[in-house]
């Protein structure tokens, strides 16, 4: 069967269903699914909710029972063929009697990758796949980035003025940018699978790096994660008088700090170095990576954003900029080594411009990304 429009608008009301599981799937990607008899009406619709709960397929199956058979299902990801926590979702298409599956991206996991469709297939079902895939695919980012390299996806956010600043000169930055820009923050963080940040603005903010958005009743506590070579941060830090779990990665054989952290409720977890008590930033993301983490947030000083930069382990910048002056003693957005020519500026690319009361959101991609 030819491509319809009709594919193009049911596949693109099956990706509003999966976005409403944006705060609450991880580390499982969000996905919709509508189930539409012979007559083009809609008789089953789904999404996944939580890892662990019923996915999309057989939740649509379920609302539409007996008139599943001989209908179409459009599904925002390749379904599912083998067993994990639930059954698999090509079986249960197959036993429902559906004749035709749509799906928009093809499920990057290994374990599934073309062989949901290869199943249905073989049972006779007529699969396109394909519909709306970049579409599908933009809204699960980090896990396809998770199982195609091994690590999460890293967004770096950062309020800066006019001028590109940070901070003044004395370390002072709350606030540059207005309360809609920080809630739009909080609303980044609870579709995040952890908060990141260097022991130096702990140390400087004592921020909680927990997520408080407003109007978002269901969502899930990021991880907050804290790069702390040598176990600097403080035991009375507001991190620990915050619901959630904290991580902090570091190099260090200090067993008193160990203990002491330890005690407080963080989990401790020793990352290999690349030098003398410098946590090697793409192991640590790695190993974030091998725990189901599929985005980072990195909310961080000049200092770790200039070495997320240096490593080209940046995939995304959220920029806030505020329409104040703070001058060029003030602090920047990274630290790094001065270039020494103009071929040793990294690129990166605007894809979204948005306004967001008196400031502006920017979303820069590096250019060999943009693609991605």
């Amino acid at each position: 069967m030819s491509i319809s429009a009709e594919d193009y608008r049911y596949m693109a009301d099956a990706l509003r269903l999966a976005r409403l599981g944006l705060y609450t799937t991880d580390p499982n990607p969000a996905v919709g699914c509508i189930i539409v008899n012979l007559e083009g009406e809609v008789v089953g619709q789904g999404w996944h909710e939580r890892a662990g709960m019923l996915h999309a397929e057989p939740l649509a199956l379920l609302q539409a029972g007996a008139a599943a058979a001989d209908a179409t299902a459009y599904v925002t990801l390749e379904p599912c063929s083998h067993h994990g926590r639930t059954p698999p979702c090509a079986d249960q298409l197959i036993q429902a009697g559906i004749k035709r599956v749509v799906y928009a991206a093809e499920d990057p996991n290994p374990i599934v990758s073309g062989a949901g469709a290869q199943r249905m297939r073989a049972a006779g079902i007529e699969v396109d796949g394909g519909i709306l895939a970049s579409e599908a695919d933009e809204l699960n980012r980090g896990y396809v980035q998770r199982m195609v390299t091994g690590r999460p996806w890293v967004r770096s956010k950062i309020a800066v003025s006019l001028d590109g600043r940070t901070a003044l000169a004395n370390g002072e930055s709350q606030w540059i940018t207005g309360e809609q820009a920080r809630a739009d923050v909080h609303r980044w963080r609870a579709c995040s699978s952890a908060v990141l940040t260097g022991s130096g603005t702990v140390l400087a903010d004592d921020p909680s790096l927990n997520a408080r958005p407003e109007g978002i009743s269901h969502f899930t506590q990021p991880l907050r994660v804290v790069l702390d070579s040598g176990l600097r941060t403080p035991v009375t830090a507001k991190l620990f008088q915050t619901e959630g779990p904290v991580l902090i990665c570091h190099c260090s054989d200090d067993s008193l700090r160990l203990d002491a952290l330890t005690a407080k409720g963080a989990e401790l977890l020793r990352v290999p170095g690349h030098g003398p008590g410098e946590v090697a930033l793409e192991s640590m993301l790695e190993k974030l990576a091998e725990r189901g983490i599929n985005d980072v947030w990195l909310e961080a000083g000049a200092l770790l954003n200039g070495a997320f930069l240096n490593d080209d382990l940046i995939d995304e910048l959220i920029v806030y900029q505020a329409g104040s002056i703070l001058g060029d003693s003030s602090q920047g957005m990274f630290g790094i080594e001065p270039l020494k020519s103009m071929k040793a500026r990294k690129q990166f690319d605007l894809t979204d411009v948005c306004r967001i009361g008196d400031d502006v959101r920017l979303t820069w991609r590096p250019e060999l990304k943009k693609s991605a």
